[in-house]
């Protein structure tokens, strides 16, 4: 049952695409890996034709793993860490985004500041900054962080005044 947004054109969205690449690349590899134990496999079978069975079962090992994580970045590329709404922000963890989602209100956040490599964002709660919440920004795309800074910098800065 899947639920449509009713503004979609209100919200940001950034997902785990910068932390899907590993998983890809670790996908790639693996069925890399598959396919030539079956080239092998079939080459060394016209050597010996008694080859044991198993040793084609070998090559299914990589392809399954790579299928599994194929689904998870296919899963991280597509569906989102943090969304940014009129509401406030929306933070989905890695394990059961759906039942774990977190509001935080606009109202919550007294300030905000990004780390001078773009790696982890602070939300303060009060203006002493002695409470808040900490996100790691690394699941999101390097080129996308900078984005992610300015639209929350822009939505917590204060209106600008008529006339000046």
């Amino acid at each position: 049952m899947a639920s449509l947004v009713q503004s979609p054109e209100k919200e940001l969205r950034f997902t785990r695409s910068g932390q899907a690449t590993a998983f890809w690349i670790s996908a790639a590899v693996l069925a890399a890996t598959g396919i030539m134990t079956l080239l092998v496999c079939v080459y060394y079978h016209e050597i010996n034709p008694a080859m044991p069975l198993a040793a084609w079962g070998l090559a299914l090992l990589p392809l399954v793993l790579a299928g599994i994580l194929v689904k998870v970045a296919v899963g991280m590329t597509r569906h989102a860490y943090l969304i940014l709404t009129p509401l406030g922000i929306e933070i989905f963890p890695f394990f059961r985004p759906a039942a774990g989602m977190r509001l935080v209100m606009w109202q919550e956040i007294a300030d905000s500041e990004v780390n001078p490599g773009e790696t982890l964002l602070t939300l303060h709660h009060n203006a002493e900054k002695t409470s808040g919440i900490h996100l790691s920004l690394r699941p999101i795309r390097a080129d996308r962080r900078s984005l992610l800074a300015k639209a929350i910098a822009g939505r917590l800065s204060p209106p600008a005044q008529p006339g000046t």
